[in-house]
């Protein structure tokens, strides 16, 4: 008989930690990860709503001694489950620099990657022996080739044409790019949407913009989802946990395609409506011989003459 202890609605949390050879570990802070679906995350954010820095350093030194207790050396992510009552419990170690580390060094102005490579060089990594404080607030949009009003079921085909957002405190991480081909045979990550800013809401609506200007043409991906999590009540006000996409998530999905029933059937409504009221044109010395006005041709060779 296994028995192990049950947690409810807690929150996925983890530590991000550094060690070289030299004999310094230290911690950079935690990532909010509890939006995920089938327990592959969705969204991060740094620092996490749920944690002051009182709780951020208990769970910093918990993280650094689990390290130190194996002698590790380099960049990995020790994640914890934290409980409503601010109790958190050990789930994991990841032995490698995360997916989401973007947000790590946006917000503590490290770049995490060039340290793991001095690590394996051995050298002494530059990051400060004691930890650092957090600088304003990021957020991570997983963008994937997976349909979302369909299930997140896997998309396929050609990405025709690409826009990046840009801006203040905007990165985007990609492996795509126009004209790329996409298929069912690697993980649906085409991209990683980042963006920092000086508080929590400020952040929330630069991401907001940033996904309004993303443009990504030819392929289904979950862009409009993570589009409408931004919007959302409980997202906003931070008060969510892994239990997110079974409460909020399926709902924000299924409104969305309500929504787009709707819009559907008023265009076909308006189409008929149009369609019925069209009469025949008396044809007119104005009307060429093949029924179409002198002035609509000349608007239409306008239109093709005119820079787009």
């Amino acid at each position: 008989l296994y028995l192990e202890r049950l947690l409810e609605r807690p929150r996925h949390v983890e530590i991000q930690v550094v060690a070289d050879g030299h004999g310094v570990t230290t911690h950079l802070g935690e990532r909010e990860c509890s939006v995920q679906r089938r327990h592959q995350k969705l969204i991060e954010e740094t620092p996490s709503p749920a944690v002051d820095p009182d709780l951020r350093a208990r769970m910093g030194e918990a993280a650094v001694r689990a390290a130190r207790s194996v002698g590790y050396v380099g960049a990995g992510t020790v994640e914890f489950l934290l409980a409503p009552d601010g109790q958190f419990y050990f789930l994991e170690m990841n032995t490698r620099i995360p997916v989401e580390h973007p947000i790590t060094e946006m917000v503590y102005a490290v770049d995490l990657v060039r340290e793991q490579l001095r690590i394996a060089d051995r050298q002494r990594m530059s990051v400060a022996a004691q930890p650092l404080t957090p600088r304003g607030h990021a957020i991570e949009c997983r963008i994937t080739s997976e349909d979302p009003f369909n299930a997140f079921l896997p998309a396929t085909g050609r990405v025709d044409y690409l826009h990046v957002p840009g801006g203040p405190g905007i990165r985007w991480d990609a492996g795509i790019e126009t004209g790329c081909e996409i298929g069912l045979h690697y993980d649906p990550l085409l991209a990683k949407l980042i963006v920092w800013g000086p508080g929590r809401d400020q952040t929330i609506q630069r991401m907001a913009r940033a996904l309004d200007e993303l443009v990504i043409a030819g392929v289904a991906t979950s862009q409009p989802f993570h589009r409408r999590v931004m919007a959302e009540p409980s997202f906003r006000s931070g008060r969510y946990d892994i239990g997110y996409m079974d409460e909020v998530g399926a709902a924000l999905l299924l409104r969305e395609a309500d929504r787009a029933d709707a819009e559907l059937v008023a265009i076909a409504a308006a189409l008929a409506e149009h369609r019925r009221r069209q009469v025949p044109v008396a044809r007119s010395e104005a009307v060429t011989s093949d029924g179409v006005s002198p002035w609509v041709k000349a608007a239409r060779l306008g239109a093709l003459r005119w820079p787009r």
